[in-house]
């Protein structure tokens, strides 16, 4: 979808949908815990299928025993995975772990380069898109199934995955408010507009964003 093809509707919805959330969210603080590049990268790849309650309950645990690179080579893969025993898909992830720990070292370290996170083990767009807007501050606008979820509630996209909803975002929203509004919307997600049991109707965003025919099939879940 070409900037020059997006509907009056959709910028309307993008303005309206903006101001709501710059006032209810003006703050947007990382959610995760972590003290460095490193630790932010290695709790967001702990996220995926996971809260970031528990990760933040796992996290202080990994960190004391491994918060760089050089410490996390050292670690048995076993006992990575004790320690983040807790999370789903911990097996996969304590691999995951140690092989970007050998490749961070062999490799000097953390870079703010989109190929390089992407490259590491168990690093995909997402992951590398939250660490580089929310470390190094390049904008970046990381789209999960929660946002993907909410962009097409409230018509702000018909993509049928998360890299083309990414796309769509991106070209709704000035480029300096990517790296808050991505967090703006998993906030208010959480917050207003859960995936379960919502009557579209009383949101203040749905109520006006999202199509009559929306709301009608939500409605009979």
């Amino acid at each position: 979808m070409e900037k020059s093809k997006l509907s009056f509707y959709y910028h309307l919805a993008c303005d309206r949908s903006h101001k709501i959330l710059d006032d209810l969210y003006p703050k947007t603080p990382v959610p995760l815990n972590h003290t460095s590049d490193y630790t932010l990268l290695v709790s967001v790849m702990l996220s995926a299928q996971t809260t970031d309650k528990k990760v933040n309950q796992v996290t202080p645990a990994l960190f004391k025993k491994a918060d760089t690179p050089e410490k996390m080579c050292k670690l048995q893969t076993s006992t990575i995975q004790k320690l983040i025993k807790e999370i789903g898909l911990a097996p996969t992830k304590a691999k995951n772990l140690k092989k970007m720990a050998e490749q961070l070292v062999e490799s000097g370290g953390m870079k703010p380069d989109w190929d390089f996170l992407e490259s590491l083990a168990g690093v995909g767009h997402k992951t590398a898109s939250v660490v580089m807007a929310q470390w190094y501050n390049i904008p970046a606008f990381p789209v999960d199934t929660h946002i993907h979820r909410l962009a097409s509630r409230w018509g702000l996209s018909k993509a049928k995955n998360v890299e083309m909803t990414e796309r769509d975002l991106k070209l709704l929203w000035p480029k300096e408010t990517w790296n808050k509004r991505h967090l703006q919307i998993i906030f208010f997600g959480r917050e207003y507009c859960p995936a379960r049991n919502h009557d579209l109707k009383e949101c203040e965003i749905c109520s006006w964003a999202a199509s009559k025919k929306r709301i009608s099939e939500e409605m009979k879940k």
